[in-house]
Parts: structure tokens; sequence; C-alpha cells
């Protein structure tokens, strides 16, 4: 099976995203029509930090699934104790 492909981050001014592509065999057991949560992207071998949304669906290429998270997540909860 072809493996999954993981695009570089992109950003914008209040989010950074990345798009996975899926090979077929993987593809084909996507739900039609709804995004998926994080276990269930998981379950099915998308591999990822933590923070990471399936937030849109590319109607035309339903195989990439689009993620975001926001901007400094990963600096924002490296230390969950820091504002208690």
């Amino acid at each position: 099976m072809p493996p999954i492909q993981y695009s570089e981050k992109y950003f914008d001014d209040v989010y950074e995203y990345r798009h996975v592509v899926l090979p077929p065999e993987v593809a084909k057991l996507l739900p039609k029509g709804r995004l998926l949560s994080e276990a269930e992207w998981r379950g099915m071998g998308v591999q990822q930090s933590r923070g990471w949304v399936h937030y849109a669906i590319h109607r035309p290429e339903p195989h990439i699934m689009l993620f975001r998270r926001p901007l400094n997540y990963q600096q924002q909860n490296a230390n969950p104790n820091i504002n208690k």
C-alpha cells in the first residue's frame, strides 16, 4: 500500500494548516460528507502531533484531508500548569 503523504505546514494570521493525502485503499474508508474526529483519523493511520483538527472537505478531492490548528499550539500547550 502506498504511504500516507503529509504536506509541509502553511500559515495565515490565526492558524497553521497542512493537508494529508490518503492512498486509495485508505480513502475508500472515509465516511461521506462529514468531518472526522481525532480518534477516527488516527484510527485510519494518520499520524500527527496534538492539536490538529480535520476542518474541511475538499469535495473534488475527498482523499485529501484538510487540517488546521491555532498558531503556537505546541508552545501554548507544552506546559499545561504554566497558567495555573
